[in-house]
């Protein structure tokens, strides 16, 4: 379970095929149930923003992870295997309010850099905050894209600096 330094330009996967199909786990610190959380996303992005290689993800402000991304600017997006698909199902579905998300899936947490991470995983990201920011209704020119937000619970785009990436050797 050993990982290596990459850097950022010499990632070379689909991110598109990374993002939609394997999808992401975001891994931060519960200060106050001490303890790893982690959700399952797959919305979001990588790109060149401000001159710097970023991160870029959407949470709804009713999930724990965004009250956890509010006091942590430093966390980890891991990437698993496809044989940890019940893992990243249990971390979508399940609130870390109410469950050790790690305990539930056998996931074995680990600290890298100062941030939690999975070390089942093949990717690690580790990533800081730039910027926070609100969707807002009247930024949709779509107004079919509303579908997504039945409840008006707009997303908050985090937007982060990728750090250090981390590959499994």
């Amino acid at each position: 379970m050993d990982f290596s330094g990459i850097e950022p330009k010499a990632f070379d996967r689909n991110l598109f095929h990374m993002i939609d199909d394997e999808w992401l786990l975001i891994c931060t610190w519960d200060e106050e149930n001490q303890r790893m959380n982690m959700m399952t996303a797959s919305w979001g992005g990588f790109g060149i923003l401000w001159n710097k290689q970023v991160c870029y993800l959407f949470v709804r402000p009713q999930r724990h992870t965004h009250k956890l991304l509010e006091e942590n600017a430093r966390f980890s997006v891991c990437v698993l295997p496809e044989e940890q698909r019940a893992a990243l199902r249990v971390c979508g579905r399940d609130s870390g309010r109410d469950t050790d998300k790690a305990a539930k899936t056998n996931l074995t947490v680990f600290k890298t850099d100062g941030v939690s991470a999975v070390k089942e995983a093949d990717v690690i990201c580790i990533l800081r905050q730039l910027y926070v920011g609100e969707l807002k209704k009247s930024g949709f020119l779509d107004p079919a894209l509303l579908k997504n937000y039945p409840i008006d619970d707009f997303h908050t785009v985090y937007v982060c600096e990728i750090e250090k990436i981390l590959k499994k050797i």
